[in-house]
């Protein structure tokens, strides 16, 4: 039962970042086009990867981002129900980089790909949804790289620092993360 409160509390969070993602979503779109909203799409990773990171349960990345997209939702999102496509498609993506390792390593390569994974399952999407085929062959190229590097960066790693700044106050305790933080400060 700790975990799914902790998920809600953290998904509400998470909630409302990715709202004001929404709107930092826009600011670059209009700078740089449509390379731009690539550059903060790994905010959008960032729940599921810290929700693994912290529980290390599987189902927890999907889960953790799909409580996030329904809160987001919840407060009034201006992108709308249908970003729980999206949610899904970035939760389950996330995921698989635990399944992969087996739901055993959570070391700072794994929480990067946890945040890559997705980039590339939503640009599939993307690609589909918004006819991407009709941009230039190198925009499209370029803003996959960009998608990846930010969900790699801020997706992965800034979910991990995120996840590593509350352990570092002794909440998550008891959980895998904060009993790994204590054996490594302990010795």
């Amino acid at each position: 039962m700790r975990e799914i409160v902790v998920m809600a509390v953290l998904s509400m969070a998470y909630a409302v970042i990715y709202i004001g993602g929404v709107g930092a979503w826009g600011i670059f779109n209009a700078i740089f086009g449509p390379i731009g909203t690539d550059i903060v799409y790994g905010i959008w990773f960032m729940s599921a990867v810290t929700s693994m990171y912290i529980i290390r349960k599987p189902g927890c990345a999907f889960l953790g981002e799909m409580m996030a997209a329904m809160s987001e939702v919840l407060l009034g999102t201006p992108v709308g129900v249908t970003m729980l496509i999206g949610a899904a498609i970035q939760g389950a993506s996330s995921e698989l980089a635990f399944t992969i390792t087996g739901y055993k390593k959570y070391n700072t390569f794994v929480l990067i790909l946890a945040g890559i994974f997705p980039s590339l399952g939503t640009f599939l999407y993307s690609y589909i949804m918004y006819g991407f085929s009709h941009l230039p062959v190198k925009m499209v190229v370029m803003m996959l790289i960009i998608r990846v590097i930010s969900g790699g960066l801020i997706g992965g790693y800034g979910g991990k620092m995120v996840a590593d700044t509350l352990a570092s106050t002794g909440s998550l305790n008891t959980f895998s993360l904060g009993r790994e933080r204590r054996i490594k400060i302990n010795g």
